[in-house]
């Protein structure tokens, strides 16, 4: 059977872009991962991973054994491009598109008629619009889509990723795609792309509406966390255990709160919603107060450990979890990780331990000369204050036994969940 593409060239190999090359380098298609990297592009070469992620070593593996695909700094000729780069925000929460932009410029020069060109970076609406201005720009001899809709020689489209960290492999293949084209032609191109792995539906819309779509996904999470985080509030006031009120709650068939937590981490629910507001600030009180409220939260409980540590002689804090949410490697925009850090430069001569096992040193904190890494025994049998603020798993293994005499402040419910108990 033809393949409708022979070569594809995937830009960016964090943890969407390198599953994303290894899934369809699995399906007997070459494919060339690029990367500014060069650590991570040797690390891919040698058939290994630099991220952590369930399954993904193994395919990895296999496709670089078989030379199906192989990464690379320095962009080649392909006949898809599919763009998977950062996209964080800067200044007052302003979107940063750079990356994009420098993608966009390093595969300009390799297009050729035919072509299809893919957005997946989370992205502010209308920057799919704007990557085919930047490349007519720099390839005037080519017509794109914005300039002459289904005659372009060029397909552009968006189709943003919607996988949970730690099951990416499998919701890569069968969660359903939004694709959205500049032109239907570009969508229906797309289509063809993603159909080669995707068992769940595509469904076709305008590039628009599917990056629109893919920052309401994550502003919905976002505002249902903050409701949580707000009842989490005001159950500790009222002395009502948070955990058992909402798992009565979602009893009812149209409720479903999520859980609260330290605040909302990660390179999507914590960003993306910014990206809306940035484009319709009258108009998104709501989706701003939601943030507002999550990006509160770390501070909430920096005070309250601050307010503990003043009531006891010798205190000494012990910090479970740093990651921004349980049994992954992933630190970025971790609200963990921001209330370890305020509290170690705070409280400069209290003896801080951390619990994280998913990093083998503490170089993500800044001159945190107080604070170290130590296993979990060794933080529950010294430290006076317990600070849960990220459940990975082995977090609650732990003995109720061992909470004799101590202080706990549980934002995750793994050691207070239980009705009767009070959170702290």
């Amino acid at each position: 059977m033809k393949l409708p593409f022979n070569k594809i060239s995937v830009v960016g190999l964090g943890y969407i872009g390198l599953p994303t090359a290894a899934i369809l380098a699995s399906r007997g298609i070459e494919v060339i991962g690029i990367d500014v990297d060069q650590h991570a592009v040797d690390t891919i070469n040698r058939g290994e991973i630099h991220i952590v992620e369930p399954d993904l070593d193994a395919i990895v593996h296999a496709v670089v054994t078989t030379e199906k695909l192989r990464a690379t700094t320095v962009p080649e000729k392909a006949d898809a491009f599919l763009i998977a780069v950062p996209t964080p925000f800067i200044g007052d929460h302003e979107p940063d598109i750079s990356y994009i932009k420098a993608a966009a410029d390093s595969i300009a020069p390799l297009l050729d008629k035919g072509n299809l060109v893919v957005l997946e970076s989370t992205s502010p609406v209308g920057t799919t619009d704007q990557i085919s201005r930047w490349l007519s720009t720099l390839r005037p001899d080519l017509k794109f889509p914005h300039q002459n809709a289904e005659k372009a020689d060029i397909q552009i489209a968006y189709c943003p990723e919607r996988v949970l960290p730690g099951h990416i492999i499998k919701e890569l293949t069968q969660n359903d795609r939004v694709i959205g084209g500049m032109t239907h032609l570009c969508a229906k191109r797309a289509e063809n792309l993603y159909k080669l792995f995707v068992e769940g539906k595509c469904i076709i819309t305008t590039s628009n509406t599917a990056e629109m779509c893919k920052l309401t996904e994550n502003a919905f999470r976002d505002v249902n966390i903050a409701f949580a985080n707000e009842l989490s509030l005001i159950c500790e006031k009222l002395k009502i255990n948070v955990w058992e009120l909402i798992s009565l709650a979602n009893l009812h068939p149209r409720v479903n709160i999520l859980q609260p937590g330290p605040g909302v981490g990660g390179h999507c629910i914590a960003v993306d919603p910014w990206f809306i507001v940035n484009s319709a600030p009258s108009e998104s009180n709501l989706i701003r107060a939601a943030r507002e409220i999550n990006d509160g939260k770390p501070k909430y409980i920096i005070n309250q450990v601050i307010q503990y540590s003043e009531n006891i002689d010798t205190p000494r804090i012990a910090f479970f979890g740093m990651t921004f949410k349980p049994n992954i490697d992933d630190f970025r925009e971790s609200p963990s990780l921001e209330i370890v850090q305020a509290v170690s430069n705070k409280l400069i001569d209290v003896e801080i331990l951390v619990v994280e096992p998913y990093a083998i040193n503490l170089d993500m904190l800044n001159n945190s000369t107080n604070t170290n890494l130590v296993e979990l025994d060794e933080a529950i049998e010294k430290a006076n204050i317990l600070v849960m603020l990220v459940d990975h798993d082995i977090f609650h293994e732990v003995s109720s036994e061992k909470f004799i005499g101590k202080k706990i402040i549980d934002s995750r419910g793994c050691w207070t969940s239980t009705p009767g108990n009070i959170l702290l």
